[in-house]
């Protein structure tokens, strides 16, 4: 009998011991391809196998293909390449979708353009109807318009061809809008009211305002603009989750969104709608969602990790185009200003504090070399203030330009500055302008600088500030120069990226900056299965050939969410 329970003990344990043993059978197996890993331990395999949302191996083919069964599917990607997922680590979802309802007004190259658009809008709207759109940047047209004041173009024109309509026109920047008489006169603008904190109503010389409204000046219109309807939210999101999956985007930080948004992310995310991991900033002009968010404390990684709320979004300045960036010095292109805060630095440290003790990570707007330094002063006075809390990831978003002396304190502090290479490219051939050849090399997209610093820098877009194309901020992160293939001397070549670098900026890092580099980010066992797939090699090819690269397949947690039509696209 004492035999026998020895041999059954036996059989057991092998039985186990066996059971464990076994390989696990892939649900996917992907290989015939270039894949880069964006893991510096395994940079490129051969294949990868997938299991449920995750992978389980990234190695040799040979290997891989032991774990495929007869129900694995088999992704060729015949000669493609493969990354991991890209996430965009500064966008706004929403507005995204949005602005696909509005009138595009990124291609205007003259202050004509915008006024054709606009009359062409208002031929078609019923009397009253408002007019919306967004995109136009006076720095960009050529020729500026004949009658300018404080650098922006003025009203009368706008007025003329929209007379029974409403027009709220915002700057690509977000960060000034430009409306029509019709608009003013709905607001109650008169030449009696008075700027509002942190914003400016651009007037002429006689005191009438001009049309331009910039920074906090812009609620004064925008609050009376038609309520957002639940049903255009949905349509927004739809829209917005197209685009970005198109794009390649299996990751999506969202730079800031109000309660009703949330509401609109949870019900997708309940339907099984929601097929981009979504990472939410929540708004830090709402402070009633503060509160009721630090009362239950951050919600990581709901259905799976396709949606987190676990970080707050803060303003520190405007932006340079508006000249509402905060500077140390005036504006080299209009002496009277040094850009402005758009709040007190008192809240931006009261809620990093807030921020900090109830787990929530605070990632705060600076532009300007005077609001980084701010934000800068007040993140370390709270980390002073709380040794014993670490690794909280505090985020500067932008981080444009930097004055020389702060450069080394994002690594010191473990503050991660957020920023997006494809602005360099739109902004820097008139950002000298505003900025001066100085201060241009000292501090103006200083990834270089930063990188060996020893700071953590994501990419992104800031969309719809820019297309939500990330392969257009990984091309100017690695070349330096504009979407047409230009560089002037003021450009500073050397603080480009390396490919490895930028591929590192659109993967781990900005899986770093949200805390989520231990599941994503890289391709390794055990991470989730976020892939995207390019007809080109973006890590050999050509600089301008970046460019005119597609995206392929788009893979979230092991489902294809995006597959391209090969017929009639350039590969």
């Amino acid at each position: 009998m004492k035999n026998f329970k020895i041999i059954l003990l036996s059989i057991i344990l092998l039985f186990i011991i066996n059971s464990c043993s076994e390989k696990q059978n892939a649900e996917m197996l992907i290989f015939n391809g270039k894949i880069y890993t964006a893991d510096p331990e395994n940079p490129v395999v051969e294949a990868v196998a997938v299991l449920d949302d995750k992978i389980i191996y990234a190695g040799d083919y040979e290997t891989a293909k032991s774990y495929q069964d007869p129900h694995t599917s088999v992704i060729d990607l015949d000669g493609k390449t493969m990354t991991p997922g890209f996430i965009d680590s500064h966008a706004h979802f929403l507005s995204i979708g949005y602005g696909k309802m509005k009138l595009d007004l990124t291609r205007t190259e003259k202050y004509e353009d915008l006024i054709e658009m606009v009359r062409n809008a208002a031929s078609k709207a019923k009397p009253g109807e408002w007019i919306t759109g967004r995109g136009w940047h006076q720095s960009k047209w050529s020729p500026l318009p004949k009658k300018l004041v404080s650098g922006f173009q003025t009203h009368e024109k706008l007025s003329s061809v929209s007379p029974n309509n409403p027009v709220y026109l915002t700057h690509a920047s977000g960060h000034a809008a430009f409306v029509n008489s019709k608009a003013m006169e709905i607001a109650g603008i008169t030449i009696n009211t008075k700027n509002p904190a942190g914003g400016e109503i651009i007037r002429d010389r006689k005191g009438y305002a001009t049309g331009i409204f910039t920074e906090a000046a812009e609620d004064l219109v925008y609050k009376i603009l038609p309520e957002t309807t639940r049903e255009k939210r949905r349509k927004g999101m739809r829209m917005a989750m197209e685009e970005c999956l198109k794009k390649g985007l299996t990751g999506f930080y969202d730079a800031g969104s109000g309660g009703t948004d949330i509401e609109i992310y949870k019900e997708f995310l309940d339907n099984g709608e929601l097929k981009i991991r979504l990472y939410i900033m929540l708004s830090g002009d709402s402070l009633d969602l503060l509160e009721e968010y630090y009362a239950k404390g951050p919600e990581i990684g709901l259905g799976n990790h396709f949606l987190t709320i676990r970080a707050i979004k803060l303003y520190a300045d405007g932006a340079l185009g508006s000249r509402g960036a905060w500077l140390l010095e005036p504006y080299a292109d209009r002496k009277e200003t040094s850009g402005l805060a758009v709040n007190p630095m008192e809240l931006i440290g009261r809620i990093a504090e807030q921020g900090l003790n109830h787990g929530f990570q605070v990632c705060t707007h600076a532009i300007g070399d005077r609001a980084n330094r701010e934000v800068l002063d007040q993140y370390e006075k709270v980390f002073s203030k709380y040794p014993d809390i670490k690794s909280v990831r505090f985020r500067i978003e932008h981080a444009q330009h930097l004055s020389k002396e702060d450069i080394p304190r994002f690594a010191k502090l473990g503050v991660i500055p957020v920023m997006q290479a494809i602005h360099m490219s739109s902004d820097m051939p008139w950002a000298i302008d505003r900025l001066g050849p100085e201060r241009i090399a000292e501090g103006a997209y200083v990834w270089q600088s930063l990188i060996k610093s020893g700071a953590i820098v994501p990419n992104g877009t800031d969309s719809p500030v820019e297309p939500v194309d990330p392969l257009a901020s990984f091309y100017a992160s690695v070349s330096r120069k504009t979407l047409k293939g230009e560089q002037m001397e003021w450009f500073h070549p050397e603080q480009a990226m390396t490919r490895t670098q930028a591929l590192a900026a659109y993967t781990i890092n900005a899986a770093y900056s949200g805390f989520e580099d231990n599941i994503k980010g890289s391709i390794e066992a055990g991470k989730l299965a976020d892939f995207t797939v390019f007809y080109k090699d973006i890590m050999t090819i050509p600089e301008m050939e970046i460019l005119n690269t597609n995206v392929a397949m788009t893979i979230v947690g092991g489902e294809i969410v995006y597959e391209a039509k090969t017929t009639n696209i350039d590969k």
